[in-house]
Parts: structure tokens; sequence; C-alpha cells
């Protein structure tokens, strides 16, 4: 899956999770830098399941973990 791929799947999949439309979601990830994080730590996060990435996601966004503390 190339980068863009991944984020475009990152986006609507958390959208879909959140009940939120991907342009909200484009903008939150932007505005808190894990589209950033999503582009440079692409080589480890593109093999996780959506399970694990929606609950990164989560916990990041309310400023529970850091990458280096996102769950297991």
């Amino acid at each position: 899956m190339s980068k863009v791929s991944f984020l475009a799947f990152c986006v609507e999949m958390y959208a879909e999770h959140k009940g939120l439309s991907s342009p909200e979601v484009y903008a939150l990830f932007t505005r808190s830098g894990l589209l950033d994080l999503l582009k440079t730590d692409y080589a480890d996060l593109h093999g996780m399941s959506f399970e694990y990435l929606n609950q990164f996601f989560d916990k990041y966004l309310e400023g529970e973990c850091s990458y280096s503390t996102a769950p297991q």
C-alpha cells in the first residue's frame, strides 16, 4: 500500500469509526500532528490492523499517548 493510500485509508476508517466526515477527520489529523506522524512512521504503522489504529488514534487525539507509548 502506498503512503497516499494508507493516509486515505486511515482518514476514511477513522471517519467511519467516529461518525465524522472525511474532511473533518483530515483537518483533525492535520491540526493534531497525527497526519505527519502517519507519513513519517508509515513503515511501522501500515501493517497494523484497523482496530489497533483506531485505538491508537483515539488515545493519541485524547493526549493519552504518543507514538512511543501506543497500545501494544
